[in-house]
């Protein structure tokens, strides 16, 4: 197994590519140059969070974390993003709920067993295809009320409400693979008011067994201001995301850099290319496996037309779903490219609208392209 270390200095390298195969032209292939990372914005200070197999950084209300998979303690299954996950878990006093495309972590799992042996009110809705593995069994057994989806679509979110009070979402399933050996993005945010968003998506799915195209748009709060921070809050197939993500990608600028696990939205790509052909920077890392599997994929029209967009470098999925705008707004979530997305699955998105947030993603950008290939 290929072992791949990161390298925290940003190293400007030239590669020009050989003869390419097919229609496909040689693209030359520079790696991403990006002003030094903002620490703070205004009055908000960041501070690093110190994780052995990951990376984090903490504001005043939100925490920000990015795993590792190539980090050497990364194969031992410890000192990951779930550390923090789990202390919030085990600090919650009233409830936790959850929405879990799947559940593996034996941390998590942990934890959420002790939360209900101790009186909090633990539910959780997953998608049904994943409910009869191990750890999920052992949540029933112990009394802990899982609500599966029973339909086609996937119940493909990933997010924790703790004491309605503060919401943990992002691109990172809560197995052993999403935490340590995939590329992925966890994010907490301390909001009443998000919170609420989020549980009435859950209600929907746990109380009122609503799934997929059933439900109707009830977000409480679409759009949620946080110290000056504006956070737009989209749920799919309720809330048409696309129709959040092509004005979004439309108004860029400057530049769109896309990390993406999954991307077959052909009105997503068209406008992407515009961008890059009306001289936009445009930079982009695919999941290698999602790009010679997927039936559509937008990589190698990307390819075509002559975009820097590379395939990721990792033994594990490179499974981040995320548009970084003039590097200072970023969408992120569970909600890949892909008409499934769009129509079918249950899903979420935000977008906010944050230099200094978007430089953290943007930092991870570099640290994914730093191993991706160009072929």
């Amino acid at each position: 197994m290929k072992v791949y270390r990161c390298v925290p200095s940003l190293l400007v390298v030239f590669v020009f590519l050989l003869s390419a195969c097919g229609s496909v032209p040689p693209v030359p292939v520079t790696d991403t140059v990006i002003p030094p990372i903002a620490t703070s914005e205004g009055d908000i200070p960041l501070t690093p969070i110190d994780l052995q197999a990951g990376y984090g950084v903490r504001g005043p209300w939100f925490e920000l974390y990015f795993t590792n998979p190539s980090s050497p303690i990364s194969p031992q299954g410890t000192g990951g993003v779930d550390a923090p996950l789990v202390e919030a878990i085990d600090a919650a006093r009233l409830s936790i709920d959850v929405a879990a495309y799947s559940l593996s972590l034996n941390s998590v799992r942990n934890a959420l067993i002790h939360a209900h042996d101790r009186g909090a009110t633990v539910r959780v809705v997953m998608e049904s295809t994943n409910m009869e593995r191990s750890d999920p069994q052992k949540m029933i057994e112990a009394g802990i009320p899982i609500v599966g989806d029973n339909r086609d679509g996937l119940m493909h979110n990933k997010f924790i409400v703790i004491d309605k009070a503060e919401v943990w979402m992002g691109s990172m399933n809560f197995t052993d693979s999403g935490a340590y050996d995939d590329n992925n993005n966890l994010m907490r945010i301390r909001s009443a008011k998000i919170a609420e968003d989020y549980t009435k998506e859950f209600e929907e799915m746990f109380t009122d067994d609503k799934f997929g195209p059933d439900v109707v748009p009830e977000t409480p709060n679409p759009t949620v201001t946080i110290d000056g921070t504006r956070i737009d809050i989209y749920f799919s197939p309720d809330d048409g995301v696309l129709g959040a993500l092509v004005p979004l990608l439309e108004s860029a600028q400057e530049s769109i850099y896309f990390l993406a696990y999954s991307f077959t939205s052909n009105q997503l790509g068209d406008i992407v290319r515009a961008k890059a052909e009306a001289k936009l920077t445009v930079e982009g890392v695919m999941d290698d496996e999602q790009v010679r599997s997927n039936q559509g994929t937008e990589y190698d029209p990307f390819r075509q037309a002559g975009l820097d967009v590379r395939k990721d470098g990792i033994e594990g999925l490179m499974h981040h779903k995320v548009f970084i705008i003039d590097q200072k707004i970023v969408a992120f979530g569970s909600y890949n490219f892909s008409q499934n997305a769009e129509e079918r699955n249950d899903e979420n998105l935000m977008i906010i609208y944050s230099p200094v947030i978007a430089q953290q993603f943007l930092r991870e950008f570099q640290r994914v392209q730093d191993h991706a290939q160009a072929d």
